[in-house]
């Protein structure tokens, strides 16, 4: 008990009532080439919506397409993803240079931005906005903006109806650095309003994508205390643009306010009106080398992920998904054959040819091919891999049951989505990919398309050479690990260790109800924490699982008997 100077009595009180914790392995991940948004970073995606609004509608054709529809499958069964958009090499944002200029400027994402442009104050000297992100969408933006006074020439710009007046002083600048009557109006406010010039974006022409009523003041604030300065409202509030410099015809703009500045407007021609058209965005198409530095950032174990999808790239993206999977012992990478391989002459054959480019890992998932499915955004018919389906399906079975259930089957293995599969495999076929470690997916007439196998990359005969005994081992090792945290810097004493068996013991006994496991052992006590491991400052706690199998093969043998024959002389025979 604590030292007592005085008598008296004191209270302590000791918590022991920590828990197992849950585990988010239900996230998804993928990493490619998208149209649009950030760059080199994770963005969480909870439906397509979300996606679209991200990253851009899906292309036409091409990895850019099939990667989107990968990842918009995945939603289908989950809330849960992340995204991270590949640098593809040679992209640039647009911007507003003058026509002549040779590029734009490359702002891979805000994270970058504020670094460069807000931390550092980086002026750019020869453009005014850029947009929001790297590829040739952005040449279809506009900004017009509005900064003078005068009532009639406000009446004469074309989008003068969007706000109530021209623009003025603002409200914090009037009430705080106008006080002095000598002092002349400061006339900082500036309108600005991005449009769709095209009509790519939103389907009209001129569409008004966004409208902001800002200040030329570094120091304006709006009526809730946020920054007010055109800069800052455009990099806290736009989907589609950034600030990169000021206008040259306008003067004081940037500085901050004082009771002697008056920000002069912009030229243009002659009454305010200013309009900045982007160009020199590029997008070049992503290569493996691309995809392959994307999911480095999907390594980062700060990232929560279990479920990552390799989507339609080759043998190279394949390898390092699984790769990163193992990397992190907290994830599965699922992979799917090339398209080219199943619609082939021989696609059991192919694909089988093609699994011995791809690791051999218990972390990793391959199933048979592609689906063919209706592209809304086109309104066309495609072909997209079934990784993000798979992967969706045990973000699902997740959801409805545990990770140690079984994705396949009838049950818990539907595609949703579909309008045909690439590759339907036959028994042969099936047959034939299993043996290579390659999990069917199956269209049985009247009865829809599932995945008809749940087999892991592992290639040996293991415990680990099946999908839900692979998850169940994830989900106790992480949660177990987690929990045991707590134990860190604490004695190595038989205290410690009891504390420790009766915190996992009563987690795996639900884990065995909940049908997990058959049985488990925990050992935590002198026998594998000897002297030697003490004195190591280690701690060894070890923990015994026999794991539940998945049904893959069922045997019904009919038997006819003669009247007479007594059940129990033939019961086992057989």
């Amino acid at each position: 008990m604590p030292f007592q100077v005085s008598p008296g009595v004191n209270v302590t009180e000791f918590d022991l009532t920590t828990v197992i914790p849950a585990t988010g392995g239900s996230t998804g991940a993928i990493a490619g080439e998208f149209p649009w948004g950030p760059i080199g970073i994770v963005q969480p995606i909870e439906n397509e919506l979300k996606l679209v609004e991200r990253f851009g509608e899906p292309a036409v054709s091409g990895n850019a397409a099939a990667t989107f529809w990968t990842a918009a499958n995945f939603l289908q069964y989950s809330d849960s993803l992340v995204v991270v958009r590949a640098d593809t090499g040679g992209l640039n944002a647009t911007a507003n240079t003058a026509a002549g200029a040779a590029t734009g400027y490359l702002i891979k994402n805000s994270n970058e931005y504020s670094s460069n442009f807000i931390e550092n104050n980086t002026v750019v000297t020869n453009a005014v906005f850029a947009a929001r992100y790297a590829g040739a969408l952005g040449n279809n933006i506009t900004v017009s903006m509005f900064a003078n006074t005068s009532a009639a020439q406000f009446n004469n710009w074309t989008w003068s109806s969007l706000f109530d007046r021209a623009p003025g002083t603002s409200y914090y600048v009037a009430q705080n650095f106008s006080a002095n009557t000598s002092a002349p109006i400061a006339n900082d406010e500036v309108y600005i309003v991005v449009l769709d010039r095209t009509g790519v974006i939103s389907g009209a022409a001129n569409t008004v994508l966004e409208k902001f009523v800002a200040s030329k003041a570094s120091n304006s604030r709006d009526e809730n205390n946020n920054s007010l300065y055109y800069r800052d409202v455009l990099f806290n509030q736009s989907r589609w643009v950034y600030w990169l410099g000021h206008p040259t015809a306008g003067t004081n703009w940037g500085q901050a306010a004082n009771v002697n500045t008056i920000y002069t407007q912009t030229a243009g021609s002659g009454d305010g009106i200013v309009d900045f058209t982007f160009r020199n965005g590029t997008y070049p198409a992503a290569v493996a080398a691309n995809v392959i530095s994307a999911l480095d950032v999907v390594n980062d174990p700060s990232v929560d992920v279990g479920l990552i999808m390799s989507g339609p790239y080759d043998a190279l993206v394949a390898n390092k998904a699984i790769s990163v999977a193992e990397a992190r012992k907290d994830a599965i990478a699922f992979i799917s054959p090339p398209l080219s391989t199943v619609i082939g002459a021989t696609p059991a054959a192919s694909s089988v040819t093609y699994r011995g480019t791809i690791s051999y890992s218990s972390y990793g998932v391959m199933d048979s091919g592609w689906k063919y499915q209706y592209d809304k955004y086109n309104d066309s018919y495609r072909y997209t891999p079934l990784n993000g389906d798979m992967a969706g399906l045990c973000a699902r079975t997740d959801a409805t049951r545990e990770p140690w259930f079984s994705p396949a089957g009838q049950v818990r293995g539907q595609i949703k989505n579909i309008v045909r599969l690439a590759y339907n495999p036959s028994k042969a076929d099936r047959d034939t990919l299993y043996k290579s470690d390659i999990n069917p997916v199956v269209t049985f007439n009247g009865e829809g398309t599932y995945l008809f196998g749940d087999k892991t990359l592992l290639g040996r005969p293991s415990a680990f050479d099946r999908i839900n005994v692979r998850r169940l081992f994830i989900e106790l090792e992480t949660s177990i690990a987690a929990a045991a945290r707590s134990n860190l810097f604490e004695f190595n004493d038989d205290f410690t260790r009891s504390q420790f068996i009766s915190l996992v013991d009563p987690y795996l006994r639900s884990v065995q109800a909940g049908r997990g496991i058959y049985d488990y052992r925990i050992v935590c006590d002198e026998r594998n924490n000897t002297p030697d491991v003490i004195d190591r400052n280690e701690f060894v706690g070890d923990i015994y699982i026999k794991p539940t199998r998945s049904i893959n093969f069922i045997q019904l043998n009919f038997v006819a008997l003669r009247t007479g024959v007594n059940f129990e002389e033939v019961v086992g025979r057989f």
